[in-house]
């Protein structure tokens, strides 16, 4: 296709008709309007299609005048910047940031040619990263003066990582912002307030090789806060600093794309931790009012009976609940992360008042538990010894078992997490330890599964509760010394097991209720049963009949591990450090969530999980971003372009992480929070050799006395 540079209509920067994106695009139009409003933007023109300037006509020598007056200084040549200019970058909804191409450094008229053909066949060369982007084949082309810069970066009026709009966020290099958004260098990042004080600088400038003086962030700070008053939002911005006279010159405007989510004030540090091992999977609607609602009562119980926590709190917030059907624990609920406010915990009288109007209690209890204790495991063991086949009983029986086993849970998960904090035992017997030595026997005398669980109860606790489809004993087992039966095993395992044995009552009887309201297969059937919640089940089996919706309702899809700590934000999770992770060892969080996933280079069979693991935020890597899983960079700046068109895609990113390609190798498991910029590889699951983590009951407790909530937490 032949190009003609005089088909193209000069339109100068400062005019009216140059604020109209539809004609020039948005970055002009964006420089166009903030040049009218008397901000510091450099002179120029843009080359458009004639047919978008209504009377245009063509001009063979427009286009050559147009660069040769703003190309000429006092006689002198001087270089200019040929940047595209399209209708769909810089808008509200995409940047397009760093996709089409820009020519720095342009001298003569016939590099100048060559620089506009090369920008407008970008537009047609770049792939759209979403089908339903639409890209502008004639796009227009702006044309500026080659700024030579002492200092240059990226400025965003707000803090898009953060979601915070109290913060001015910005990243500077010594010479040209191109050195940033190209993710070539990382530069200084500062974090601001709106009037500005310095919050954050990150890496640490010697006082003696800052990149911005006091002054330059000063006029920094006024710069985002006139753009905002223009645009009516915080901008994304790109700016330079003269090196001939100091003068601050905008590069560039254009609304900040992808702000993330912001915590509410006082939002709960959530986490996994404590209770994954007990329910690891997502769970369904029913699961959760049968397992989780029981576990946080308990739980509840145990820290009110220990005076670790105020009831007012207990009674206001759930000890446990679910997010995307993950069971997650308040971590400082829990005592698992310290107190956010140390020193006024350390004066104020009402946790130690606490504590001492639960020593009595505790002492007592401490010598009581065991009695307790093993009357409640009789008890249990008694009630399910007595239960006869499901199919035997009445629908009225299934319920009141169903119904018996959400009170005694919370009994049992009480108990359990108050044994682990007040008794100590010499025995190291565990349930999963009794578990393995009688699969291996069982597995050496060539017994199925189902052989193996009716005779040997004690194997469910190898298998995480579920209402749907039962998992498989594992294949291999080591024997891990004579089974002793499970009347040997301390309180606290035996609580434990108990806990797995009623949550499997429980799902026999919901699977024997699913049968009964699914005659002749013309019912919902046990997956869609799952989807109710306790109540309608319920109503269901009363014949009330099932709700009108069920149908529209969808089961939980398997989702991606939760972070180890985090707060939800828009009802999202975002990850938060980690109990005992220091700062140093994240590198800088670029935003777009958390995810888990499979480390690649970008070269070979991709990962259907991939994270990308690269040395620098190449905005050449931009076709590869939909679909990755993460974004790991040893270099850049989380205002570069490919971070930003990795934040309105999504793709959790952490940038500055040292030695991450020697680190990650490809094949590597890892989890990337892009809100702290911590990378983690995940280790790999346990080898058969190995005991597994035991699914019976939430760690809440250690074998000493109650001190602090630390202790019920362990």
């Amino acid at each position: 296709m032949g190009f003609d540079i005089n088909a193209l209509t000069v339109v100068p920067l400062g005019s009216q008709l140059a604020q109209d994106p539809a004609v020039t695009g948005a970055k002009a139009a964006h420089l166009a309007r903030s040049a009218a409003a008397g901000l510091p933007v450099l002179p120029g023109f843009v080359l458009v299609p004639a047919r978008r300037v209504p009377g245009a006509f063509p001009d063979d020598g427009a286009a050559h005048r147009a660069w040769r007056e703003l190309a000429t200084t006092q006689g002198r040549q001087r270089p200019v910047v040929v940047r595209s200019s399209s209708a769909y970058e810089d808008t509200q909804d995409s940047s397009m940031a760093g996709r089409f191409e820009s020519v720095l450094d342009v001298r003569s008229w016939e590099e100048f040619t060559a620089a506009v053909h090369k920008v407008l066949d970008s537009a047609r060369r770049v792939q759209p990263l979403r089908p339903d982007d639409a890209h502008d084949e004639e796009m227009a082309v702006l044309v500026q003066p080659m700024l030579q810069a002492t200092a240059g970066g990226v400025m965003f009026g707000a803090d898009p990582v953060e979601g915070r709009t109290d913060r001015i966020l910005l990243t500077a290099v010594s010479g040209g912002p191109h050195q940033l958004v190209d993710g070539t260098m990382q530069g200084v990042r500062y974090q601001l307030t709106r009037f500005g004080r310095l919050v954050h600088t990150e890496p640490d400038e010697p006082r003696c090789h800052r990149v911005l003086s006091r002054r330059q962030i000063t006029r920094l700070v006024l710069l985002a806060k006139k753009t905002q008053r223009v645009f009516g939002t915080p901008q994304d911005m790109e700016f330079g600093f003269d090196d001939t006279d100091g003068r601050l010159w905008l590069f560039q405007s254009r609304p900040i794309t992808a702000m993330a989510a912001r915590p509410e004030p006082g939002a709960r540090l959530l986490g996994p931790g404590p209770v994954a091992e007990t329910l690891p999977g997502v769970l369904q609607p029913l699961e959760e009012d049968l397992w989780v609602a029981p576990m946080s009562h308990g739980l509840t119980l145990a820290l009110d009976i220990a005076g670790t926590a105020a009831r007012r709190v207990l009674r206001k917030v759930p000890t446990v609940t679910t997010v995307d059907g993950q069971a997650v624990a308040d971590l400082r609920l829990l005592g698992a992360v310290p107190s956010a406010h140390p020193v006024l915990d350390f004066i104020n009288p009402a946790p130690g008042a606490r504590r001492a109007g639960a020593a009595w209690r505790v002492g007592r209890l401490r010598s009581a538990l065991p009695l307790l204790a093993i009357d409640l495991i009789a008890d249990v063991d008694r009630r399910l010894a007595d239960y006869p086949p499901p199919r035997e009983l009445l629908s009225g029986q299934l319920l009141d078992a169903v119904a018996w086993g959400r009170t005694v849970l919370s009994s049992l998960h009480a108990q359990e997490s108050l044994a682990g904090a007040l008794l100590t035992t010499a025995s190291s017997a565990t349930a999963a330890a009794e578990a393995l030595a009688e699969l291996a026997e069982g597995r050496a005398r060539g017994l199925s599964d189902e052989a193996l669980l009716e005779h040997h109860p004690v194997l469910v606790a190898l298998l995480p509760p579920t209402l749907g489809t039962r998992a498989g004993l594992p294949q291999q087992a080591v024997r891990t010394g004579l089974p002793r039966g499970v009347g040997a095993l301390p309180v606290r395992e035996g609580l434990r097991l108990r806990i797995r044995w009623v949550q499997e009552m429980q799902a026999q009887m919901v699977r024997e209720l699913a049968r009964r309201l699914d005659p002749g297969g013309c019912g919902p059937g046990l997956p869609r049963l799952a989807l109710l919640r306790w109540d309608e089940l319920v109503r269901a089996a009363d014949g009330q009949g099932l709700p009108s919706d069920l149908a529209e309702r969808q089961p939980r899809p398997d989702t991606a591990p939760l972070p180890a700590a985090f707060r939800l934000a828009g009802g999202r999770p975002l990850a938060q450090l980690s109990p005992g992770q220091r700062k140093s060892d994240a590198g800088q969080g670029a935003g777009g969530g958390f995810a888990t996933g499979t480390a690649w280079d970008g070269h070979g069979a991709r990962p259907e999980d991939a994270v990308l693991v690269v040395r620098t935020l190449d905005p050449a890597l931009a076709p590869l971003l939909p679909g990755l899983a993460g974004l790991v960079a040893e270099t850049g700046s989380v205002l570069s372009h490919l971070a930003v068109l990795a934040r309105e895609y999504r793709v959790p990113t952490a940038v500055s992480v040292p030695e991450a390609v020697d680190r990650f190798p490809n094949g590597t498991p890892l989890t990337v929070a892009g809100s702290t910029g911590a990378v983690t590889a995940v280790e790999p699951p346990r080898g058969p050799h190995h005991e597994p983590s035991r699914p019976t009951g939430a760690r809440i407790g250690t074998q000493e006395p109650v001190r602090n909530r630390q202790e019920l937490a362990s």
